[in-house]
């Protein structure tokens, strides 16, 4: 996606497909508030009251929010893999007594297998609150681990996702895994657009971090 118009367009079509705001926000890779604007600017040419209040952002305008495009290396297993290695290595230097690596999804799901196979490790993956949000408080809502996949208890982990776009998701994940029993060691994104270096007293490391430079008043 090269603009905001083929982002509008993408954001129709998922919507009309039935994905959640939330699921929405996670396939673009953008905040949940600038799903929302991207959804309802698709349907009218100028974002009404409500849009506004959701979004914070003035009518007309668009949210501060970074769109990140990792497709030409999702596309590829090759290059995701070689990725993947890049990923682990920043979590190597934890120990070799770590055993489980837990993927967030849906993205950061084939990138936690690869990352898991890479460090010898089981695989675990969540699926966050925001895949159920439309509006509203999304502490109403509650993510889910896969049956699928391997437990959590009593066992130290990595956590993996593809981008970290408030920080909301991986720290309800951290939450999730020690209410669980479960210790996350660290965490590691492809692309971090807040520059966390920890959260909830994890450290989080990123192959790219995304900076938004500008002026408000600009």
């Amino acid at each position: 996606m090269k603009n905001v118009d083929d982002l509008i367009e993408g954001a129709a079509e998922l919507a009309e497909q039935g994905l959640s705001r939330g699921e929405i926000a996670d396939e673009l890779n953008v905040s949940r508030e600038t799903a929302s604007w991207l959804v309802e600017r698709s349907g009218t040419d100028a974002v009404d009251a409500g849009s506004t209040a959701a979004t914070g952002a003035d009518a007309g305008s668009s949210p501060q929010d970074i769109h990140v495009d990792w497709s030409a290396i999702g596309r590829d297993s090759r290059r995701l893999g070689a990725i993947a290695v890049a990923m682990a290595d920043l979590l190597a230097k934890h120990g070799e007594d770590v055993d489980l690596t837990v993927g967030i999804e849906k993205a950061g799901g084939p990138v936690a297998a690869l990352v898991a196979r890479e460090l010898e490790t089981d695989l675990a993956t969540y699926t966050p609150a925001k895949h159920q949000w439309e509006e509203g408080d999304i502490d109403e809502l509650a993510g889910s681990f896969s049956h699928n996949f391997a437990g959590i208890r009593d066992r130290e982990c990595y956590v993996v996702d593809d981008t970290i776009t408030s920080g909301t998701t991986m720290g309800e994940t951290i939450e999730a895994i020690r209410a669980e029993g479960g210790e996350p060691l660290a965490c590691v994104v492809l692309a971090d657009k807040q520059g966390l270096d920890e959260l909830d007293g994890v450290p989080i490391y990123s192959l790219l971090q995304v900076i938004s430079v500008g002026r408000d008043d600009a």
